[in-house]
């Protein structure tokens, strides 16, 4: 059974959403996805001052199965980049809400997040219930 936590907001494409403040949140792959692709050892992120636009991908995470892009599930600008995923990618397996964060984003508003999961609907959407 997947981890899912409530503080959370969560994708389809099984990204999550941390809100840090009012216009920066931090982004990363959920447990289930990280479990699903298997051992990562390959993670390519944009470059902080990057301009990235919701659902579209802004980097893959390639693992010994297979590679899979990473979709924003926010517009907004890289403010941050987990650089410890250059050297240790499996922290994505070990830790997905934790060192194996993404990105950090700046949002316009509130607005940025509608339309994302809660975890209760993402538990469900996983089967998670």
């Amino acid at each position: 059974m997947s981890n899912v936590q409530a503080n959370l907001l969560y994708t389809k494409e099984h990204e999550w959403v941390e809100k840090l403040s009012d216009t920066v949140v931090r982004v990363g792959i959920t447990d289930f996805a990280q479990d699903q692709l298997g051992d990562i050892v390959f993670v390519e992120l944009p470059k902080a001052g990057t301009t990235i636009t919701a659902n579209e991908s802004i980097g893959s995470v390639e693992s010994v199965k297979t590679v899979s892009d990473i979709f924003s599930p926010v517009s907004g600008k890289v403010t941050a980049v987990n650089g410890s995923l250059e050297g240790s990618p499996e922290l994505v397996n070990s830790a997905p809400f934790g060192e194996g964060w993404m990105v950090e984003v700046e949002v316009s508003g509130a607005e940025a997040l509608e339309g994302l999961l809660t975890a209760a609907e993402y538990a469900s959407y996983i089967g998670n219930e």
